[in-house]
């Protein structure tokens, strides 16, 4: 039969979701359903003087209402415990809840809300990162050092610092002392809003035991685990049933409104629904991180780099999230491309009154290559060399070690994803004309470690079904290259495949739709599952057959004997025999990344140790710049991407264009500018969200090096195309203008301003 393998396979939810029939997350209604809606702080930093709620809940037709004076004093968190459900005494950030109510309708629940008296005195707040850091700064938790870790888990952490991560290797001052020139830069970017089409939701029903919560999320095993911790109960009192994703891209890992909905669904004892307002979504998503990097390095007569310093300040807003694990991220990047001595890196996330920041696509490896990448040009134009030459002749190869300690055994792919590009287009060729510049980028990117599983059963009509935790977000991952996968295990075609929604109840531990993790991960735990199943058939089929197992051929759904093709016995067959006599036929798998070995000694702080199943990736834009507007079209856009093994060249394809187009909205378009702590755009209109027209068709190269550890040689795909297309569009504007524009977003406004300067 044809391998499913490589093949642009329909995916298995392209009929609901094109013909409007599959069950978004907030779609779900339930029998006697009500509405939740928050009360949320107007101020970012205040104290609470008074609330008073009497009237809101006496309003007709509202069931109850909730203040953390209801519920005992937790806080939670994916790693630090700094985070309340609902502000008692101090609200940090606007947005942060302060109550909630629950009504019949959506429209009573908000006509209660405008009922309650909110007395708030405000407070100095710290709206930058810069200001975190000050000496006089007021501190955004004053309580800081009793919030608690897990156990066993700990860094460097203090006032508004919440996570510090340090490496200063032996070299790096001498380096400095003897260069015959150094090159630095300030680089400051910005924070990026997920836009995703299906704000935040949840669904919860309390039976009296037990919890059930309807999520559209990428991770239902988190929202399990972080619910449970937020409102005291054990996990396992918690079912998490998701459904059809309206769009994550990180966003939808951690929780958000699914606490409230479980507590207000014990409260009401009733199914009790909560859905974001767009605008609500906006200001308290857990959006991109901005930062401000600054970068110097060494440079010898030669034009070789000595050495290198960079210094980060990340803004985690008013709680934790996954900061602390992505302080470490920069011991993964400056290091990673370029042959360079001794790197020192200092990266301090801090706290700031303002909305948490969370996982965004790529997550803040989006402005480390932004800094790192736009710091090269920067030091071929200082050289007077060619910004791709230069590249190319400082290039990583086999057996490069990044500052972590970890190897790259197959960095020398970097020059073939170089070499490619130049085969697409021509360097030289690109950037001509007046307004015109071409820019250039890469990027070392992981695939996301962490736990996966599946567990394959033959349905009695010889078709497959798979269950799992882990979630379709969008990308296909689950719907076409797992399913491809376990087709292509048990000789089936993919539309014989069927994968079922993810339910924490039926299916064992995922750790989430993240990182390009799935495919890798759950395409593994799907081989191993399929062994077991495997075995099963053919002991069954030998028997009915009377033929040895080791001549027997699985394919086309059935069982043959090896030299006799028409002596066959169909998986339906096999699957009704087995269930009669031994069973039904299941397998499970599970299997997590090995962790590539590092130095532990490399660095304080360092949570995120390792980059796993590292790609390689390179991109080139072309620009032309409007003089009189500012405005910068794209006019092309090249990708040379390692893939490990393309499952689904298509899906791959897609992802790849997709991560561009939100590069290029991050690079050029997408605006939340902070003033005294607040948002300044505050609807998508004013956010800026690129069009269709803003976008160029994507041309690709796919460089194909299977992984021997991943299922059919696959390594991640969907995450890594958004990582260096800023960088690639701020070389190509400076190379255009001949100004360094070093702020992202690079909007006409600045780039007028960088045309003004001459």
């Amino acid at each position: 039969m044809t391998s499913q393998i490589g093949q642009s396979s329909i995916r298995s939810d392209a009929i609901p979701k094109t013909t409007g029939r599959a069950i978004f997350g907030t779609d779900v209604s339930l029998p006697g359903m009500l509405h939740g809606r928050l009360l949320r702080s107007p101020v970012p930093a205040g104290r609470i003087v008074a609330l008073d709620l009497s009237a809101t809940a006496a309003l007709p037709g509202v069931h109850c209402v909730l203040t953390a004076a209801d519920l005992p004093d937790l806080r939670s968190g994916l790693l630090l415990m700094d985070a309340p459900l609902f502000a008692r005494d101090l609200v940090k950030f606007e947005g942060e809840p302060i109550a909630a109510v629950v009504a019949e309708s959506r429209e009573i629940a908000d006509q209660a809300l405008t009922l309650a008296v909110l007395e708030i005195q405000e407070l100095p707040g710290v709206g930058t990162v810069e200001e975190a850091i000050a000496t006089d700064a007021p501190l955004v938790h004053p309580e800081w050092e009793s919030f608690t870790t897990p156990p066993g888990i700990d860094w460097p952490r203090s006032g508004n610092v919440v996570a510090e991560t340090f490496s200063d290797p032996e070299g790096v001052d001498e380096a400095f002392s003897n260069a015959t020139t150094i090159v630095e830069d300030r680089f400051e970017a910005g924070r990026q809003y997920q836009a995703y089409m299906e704000p935040r939701m949840a669904v919860a029903e309390f039976d009296g035991e037990r919890f059930t919560i309807h999520v559209a999320h990428q991770f239902p095993y988190n929202v399990r685990d972080r619910v449970g911790a937020a409102i005291g109960v054990n996990p396992s009192s918690i079912r998490v049933v998701g459904h059809h994703i309206g769009g994550g891209f990180g966003a939808k890992l951690d929780t958000g409104l699914e606490p409230y909905a479980a507590l207000l669904a014990r409260q009401c004892g009733r199914p009790v629904r909560l859905a974001n307002e767009r605008t609500e979504d906006l200001l308290t998503c857990q959006s991109r991180d901005n930062a401000v990097i600054r970068i110097r390095t060494a440079l010898d007569d030669d034009g070789q780099m000595l050495a290198r310093d960079v210094d980060i300040l990340m803004d985690s807003g008013a709680s934790a999230t996954d900061i602390p694990f992505l302080a470490s991220i920069p011991m993964h990047v400056f290091g990673s491309l370029y042959q360079i001595g001794p790197v020192r890196i200092r990266t301090r996330a801090v706290y700031t009154n303002t909305a948490p920041t969370g996982a965004f696509r790529g997550v803040n490896g989006t402005h480390l290559y932004f800094a790192l990448e736009r710091h090269m040009d920067h030091i071929a134009n200082s050289l007077g060399l060619d910004r791709l030459q230069y590249r190319k002749s400082q290039v990583q190869i086999d057996g490069s070690e990044l500052p972590t300690g970890q190897v790259l055994d197959d960095a020398g792919i970097l020059l073939e994803a170089f070499e490619s590009i130049e085969q697409m287009a021509p360097w030289h060729e690109l950037g001509q004309g007046p307004n015109r510049g071409v820019g250039i980028a890469a990027c070392v990117w992981l695939t996301n470690p962490m736990p996966g599983s599946a567990t394959l059963k033959l349905n009695g009509d010889g078709t497959l079904g798979v269950i799992t935790a882990a979630t379709e977000n969008g990308s296909g991952a689950i719907a076409a290259g797992v399913r491809q996968i376990a087709a292509e295990e048990l000789g089936l075609s993919a539309d014989q495949v069927v994968v079922t929604m993810p339910d924490t109840d039926s299916a064992a531990f995922d750790a989430g739709s993240q990182g390009s993790r799935t495919t890798h991960i759950v395409g593994r735990a799907v081989g191993e599952a399929a062994k077991e199943v495997r075995g099963r058939i053919f002991e069954t089929a030998a028997e009915l057959l009377e033929a040895a197992p080791e001549d027997l051929k699985l394919g086309d759904g059935a069982v043959t004997v090896s030299g006799s093709p028409s002596v066959q016995v169909s998986l339906a067959e096999i699957a009704a025999t087995a269930q009669a006599s031994r069973g039904p036929i299941t397998g499970t798998g599970s299997y997590t990344t090995p962790m590539p070995p590092f130095n532990p000694t490399c660095a304080t702080g360092l949570l995120f140790p390792a980059f796993p199943t590292p790609t390689y990736h390179v991109h080139v834009a072309e620009v032309e710049v409007d003089p009189d507007t500012g405005s910068v079209r794209v006019l092309r856009y090249l990708v040379a991407q390692e893939v490990g093994r393309a499952i689904n060249p298509q899906a791959v394809r897609g992802q790849i264009q997709g991560g561009v187009a939100q590069g290029l909205g991050y690079a050029l378009w997408e605006t939340l500018q902070i003033k005294n702590a607040r948002y300044q755009q505050r609807t998508l209109e004013a956010y800026g969200l690129p069009l269709a027209t803003d976008v160029p068709e994507v041309e690709i190269a796919l460089l194909e090096h299977p992984d021997p550890a991943g299922p059919y040689g696959a390594k991640g795909v969907a995450e890594p195309p958004i990582v260096p297309v800023a960088a690639a569009i701020g070389n190509a504007v400076e190379d255009a203008i001949g100004r360094s524009i070093n702020t992202i977003p690079i909007n006409a406004e600045l780039v007028l301003e960088a045309l003004d300067g001459e």
